[in-house]
């Protein structure tokens, strides 16, 4: 029997091999490991693959990171802390992780306005200029926008290269002494007053405390913790574009048309302009084989006729398409916080499509969560007792 104490608090256990076990080394998972390792802390992290790679949310090479932000105020807060966290992982791996491109978020004024998240960064001093068509069109003359259309330009916002940035946290963290299982399904999670097992094909794993990011496979650890997140098949493509649309000339963007909610990044190296769609989307369980890009029609048209109709130089060849996952809560924001029944198991999950720019920050919560037993960052958003489900839903 090990006696130790844990965040102040004097802790019994039959066994535990590590501090914090981490199931799902993702974006959110790989920089919780990289901060709780660097602060000492003994750490595994488990995976059902080999990250990075293709069977989650971060794949696809590129995701965008800017700052004025929609819904609560704690976004921007957040996202701000994420962008100096990435520069610091920059630095001290030595990586290209981040392209200041700026980001141009699109929109017809029919259907969205940028009033609220104008008012919010200008509260928090962030960078974003409001533009009409007129001058949308002045700036970048290949894009085709009807007078409805407005924008709001944030000039130091960009995009992640998001495979690399798995990569360097997972390097960063091995060196600050984190141990990685890869290619490691978790077929269960139980949880006593002090510790955790973790059980896998391999063996058993045992842990003062765990943090939980499993992303779209969250729905594998019940019954220990049902979550309301819904996992989603989404598609994004690159098309043939002229050189409008290559990096240093055309920035990151989003779109919001009346043929739905888009994002996308500029031709980098000529491998054409990538464009995904965020809204819609078919629902997909862990187990279920996932539909590979150009099973439906959609996969391609979608992207396609929002290209012909705004963006008709970057509306060329298809050069490529790639499947991914989004992982759905009901008001599509974030769920960090701390299992209903087991206060030393921290959640992380329900990013929605919107995340990976925060995982930097994420991480640094969770870590601070697990260590100090609180953060300086507002997550009372996230907080799971905002979708007022009952514990027995919730918790084993």
């Amino acid at each position: 029997m090990n006696i130790w104490r844990w965040r102040g608090v004097q802790i019994i256990a039959e066994r535990s091999d590590y501090d914090v076990i981490i199931v799902g080394a993702g974006s959110m998972g790989m920089s919780a490991g990289y901060h709780l390792a660097r602060r000492g802390v003994k750490t595994l992290l488990i995976d059902a693959f080999d990250p990075p790679h293709t069977e989650g949310s971060h794949h696809g090479e590129t995701r965008l990171i800017r700052h004025a932000y929609s819904g609560d105020p704690a976004y921007i807060d957040l996202a701000l802390r994420a962008q100096v966290l990435w520069e610091e992982a920059e630095a001290e791996s030595g990586l290209k992780l981040l392209a200041p491109s700026g980001v141009l978020n699109l929109a017809d004024s029919k259907v969205y306005s940028f009033a609220g998240r104008l008012e919010e960064a200008r509260k928090r001093k962030v960078r974003a200029e409001q533009l009409d068509a007129e001058e949308i069109c002045r700036r970048w003359p290949a894009l085709n926008l009807p007078e409805s259309f407005e924008a709001m330009y944030e000039p130091d916002a960009g995009y992640l290269y998001s495979e690399r940035c798995i990569t360097a946290y997972r390097q960063l963290a091995l060196d600050h002494g984190a141990e990685l299982l890869t290619n490691t399904p978790v077929l269960k999670v139980t949880a006593r007053e002090g510790s955790v097992t973790v059980q896998t094909k391999q063996g058993d794993y045992h842990g003062a405390a765990a943090i939980l990011s499993a992303g779209a496979w969250f729905s594998s650890l019940s019954p220990f913790i049902n979550l309301p997140i819904k996992a989603v098949r989404k598609v994004v493509g690159w098309f043939g574009s002229t050189p409008d649309f290559e990096t240093g000339r055309f920035p990151g963007f989003t779109l919001g048309a009346e043929e739905g909610e888009f994002y996308g990044f500029p031709s980098i190296s000529g491998a054409g302009l990538k464009i995904g769609r965020h809204d819609t989307g078919e629902v997909w369980k862990p187990g279920e084989p996932l539909q590979p890009f150009g099973s439906l029609e959609s996969d391609e048209g979608d992207l396609r006729r929002v290209l012909e109709a705004y963006m008709p130089g970057a509306a060329g060849r298809l050069l490529k398409g790639s499947v991914c996952k989004y992982e759905h809560t009901p008001d599509e924001d974030f769920i960090i916080d701390r299992h209903p029944a087991h206060n030393h198991v921290l959640l992380a999950g329900g990013f929605s499509g919107h995340g990976f720019k925060f995982s930097s920050a994420v991480g640094e919560i969770l870590a601070d969560m697990a260590v100090q037993g609180h953060t300086r960052q507002n997550i009372a958003p996230f907080s799971l007792s905002r979708f007022n489900s009952s514990a027995s839903d919730l918790k084993s």
